[in-house]
Parts: structure tokens; sequence; C-alpha cells
């Protein structure tokens, strides 16, 4: 895994991905109590990051490879991507997906052309289900964040990142990622050593599910003890990913942690300031930089919202947090 697989993918997403913009907000700014600069990945083809990784993923492979189509797991953002996709390309796609997943993000997954297949997360294991249909149905596995191609199409919000910090003066800073097994964590890492080494990649992660930071602390892969329970749902993987936390070892800066309650409030500063719809998993970031402004150095932040596909009962009570 390395800088040129990322350059490479950037080309094979020239025209397919959004470019987007880096957002800033003076309201936010006064509660972080800095400059806050936010990656609006929400803005995404199919709400979030995770186009980038499964358009990556899909055109990498050999076209007689992606012709007999590909499976995916997810709670639903990289289901939706990979879906999303896989039917630009052509080609069927099966998605493995828990029944607790957001209703919004089952139903947008079905509508993106793909075959969706439910599991228990608390009782079935979903490598071992997608295994046995990769095998029987001869589909190709991409997986949601521990596979180099998927790495690599994240690692593209990177290379934006740098060069649009570049071009409002930014060059030192902490880049806060939402992070769930690391795919877009270690991405956007292995493109800022390239591009900008003035800036810092560190994983936020939601409150009893931070394996990743406690990863980092002890120098090994921790897991967490459950998968669920938590509105962050987008985030949440059993551990950090083989290929990943070598990478975020490497290169980033301590873990962030933040309450569901966080997550909430940031949500709704995202809407009321920048008119933007966040999931709670994706506002995590932002939710560090407004309330843990105690662990961040210097002037500027820079934060990824990572994905804006959330169910209406929860982003009304995100807006709760307003009154």
């Amino acid at each position: 895994m390395n800088i040129d697989m990322i350059r490479a993918a950037a080309q094979r997403l020239k025209g397919h991905a959004r470019v987007t913009p880096l957002l800033n907000s003076p309201f936010i700014d006064e509660i972080a109590g800095r400059r806050v600069w936010i990656k609006p990945e929400c803005l995404q083809h199919t709400g979030s990051f995770k186009f980038r990784g499964g358009w990556s993923a899909l055109s990498a492979l050999d076209p007689e490879v992606r012709a007999r189509g590909v499976i995916g797991y997810s709670s639903g953002n990289h289901a939706q991507g990979v879906a999303h996709a896989a039917t630009l390309h052509g080609v069927p796609s099966v998605i493995v997906m828990p029944s607790d997943a957001p209703t919004l993000k089952i139903a947008n997954t079905k509508a993106l052309g793909a075959e969706v297949v439910l599991y228990d997360r608390a009782g079935e294991d979903r490598d071992a289900i997608g295994a046995r249909i990769a095998e029987e149905r001869g589909l190709t596995l991409i997986r949601p964040y521990d596979e180099p191609q998927v790495i690599a199409g994240q690692g593209t919000t990177g290379l934006e990142i740098a060069e649009q910090a570049a071009a409002h003066g930014v060059r030192e800073a902490d880049v806060l990622v939402c992070c769930g097994g690391g795919g877009l964590t270690s991405g956007i890492a292995l493109a800022l050593e390239a591009d900008a080494p003035g800036l810092r990649a560190r994983p936020v992660e939601p409150e009893g599910f931070n394996d990743v930071a406690r990863s980092l602390r002890s120098g090994q892969i921790e897991r967490n003890s459950r998968t669920s329970g938590n509105i962050c749902d987008a985030i949440i993987s059993p551990q950090p990913g083989d290929i990943t936390f070598p990478i975020i070892h490497r290169l980033c800066g301590p873990g962030l942690v933040v309450s569901e309650d966080d997550a909430l409030r940031a949500m709704a500063q995202a809407f009321l300031r920048l008119k933007l719809v966040a999931e709670p998993g994706g506002a995590v970031a932002l939710a560090a930089a407004m309330c843990r402004q105690d662990q961040i150095e210097g002037e500027d932040v820079i934060v990824t919202i990572s994905g804006g596909n959330v169910d209406p009962d929860i982003f009304a009570r995100s807006l709760q947090t307003l009154s």
C-alpha cells in the first residue's frame, strides 16, 4: 500500500467522483476556538466517501473478473458505494448488511442495484456469510477497509485536502478523520505524508468503540467488546484492519473519542451553519474539533464529515440539541 496506488486511483476516479470542497464557518470557529476546515464527503456520490473506494476497487479489477460481479459487507455506506460503482460498471453486486442497519441505507443500497442479504450482527459472522456467497457465485469480495484498492480510493480524499489546505495557506494542522476500520484514516495519512507533511491525520471514534485509539496506545490491534449499540453505526468495526493499522500506527497522532451527544450536537451545527446533513458517525470528527479543544494544537484544524446517510428520526434528535 503506497502513494503511487493512491495517485493511480485518483486518475481512475477523475470524472467519476466529486471533488468535495473545504468549507469554513466563523460560527463553528468560535465554538472550537480555532479555524475549522470541513471536508464534506457527505456531498460525495451515495452520500459518503465510500464511493471513492468502491469505484477504485471495481475499476482496478480485470474486466473478465469484474463482469462476474462483486460482493461486499457493510452497515450501509460501503454498501452503497460498491452498489453504485458496480451498477455504473454494468456488473451485479451482492451486499451483506446487518439487519439493524439504518432503514435508509438498506433501501438505498437496494435502489442502487444491489441484492441485499441481511444478517444478525450480534450472532452471525459477516465474513463467513460473504465468503460462502462469493464462492458459490464466483463473486469478487471487496472488503470495506482492509483492501489496498479501497484504501487507495479513500486516500484520494487526502490528496484533495493537501491541495485545498495549501490554497488556504494551511501548512500545519491536525486532520481529524471519522474512523471505523481505518480505510479513510490510513489512506488520508499516506496522502498527507507525501503531499502535506505538516498535516497530521488523527482518528476519531465514538465512546465504547474506540478500538483504534486503544490500539495506538498499546501498539497492537485491540478489539471492541461489542459491535453494536451506538448511533454512530457507520464507523463501528470489530477492530482495526491488518493493513490499515500499521499505517495508522506509523503516521497518525493520538486518537480522539466523543460521545453520542457530542456527535448529535455536531450534526446540528453542520446543518445550522453550513447546511450540511451529516450522519452521527460522519460527524464525530467535527464533534472532536468542537468538544475536545484541549486535545488539539494549532490555529487550524481540518475535519472530515465522512457521510450524511442518516434516518430522519436520528436527524430530528440532532436538531433538538439546538433548543
